[in-house]
């Protein structure tokens, strides 16, 4: 099992940024893959971006590339998620996932990021 701690969320005007951090705890390797989705108002939960614990491959949704960065420290096993120049489409509950197989198995409760005009 593992189990992730999302935090960093909050309220910020638009083009502003934020951090968001995923902490990860449980049984833990280099295997993992770790995610962030977004849960926006109205709308179906969605892929935002992932990085592999062991390379640090990193993939992104078309609709936050060049604008989002994730990133992981595997000395804290955190995985950041950092958001710069937001809109308020950005705004949501942003989930934090793990996996070791195609299928995310694990989910953080989520942080709420408002982004106001």
């Amino acid at each position: 099992q593992v189990q992730l701690v999302e935090s960093g969320g909050g309220l910020v005007q638009a083009g502003g940024s934020l951090r968001l951090s995923c902490v990860a705890s449980g049984r833990t390797d280099s295997g993992y893959v770790m995610g962030w989705f977004r849960r926006r108002p109205g709308k179906e939960r969605e892929y935002v971006a992932r990085i592999a614990w062991r390379d640090g491959n990193t993939d992104y949704a078309n609709s936050v590339k060049d604008r989002f960065t994730i990133s992981r420290d595997n000395a804290k096993n955190t995985v950041y998620l950092q958001m710069n120049n937001l809109t308020p489409e950005d705004t949501g509950i942003y989930y934090c996932a793990a996996r070791t197989t195609p299928v995310w198995s694990f989910w953080g409760r989520g942080t709420q990021v408002t982004v106001s005009s």
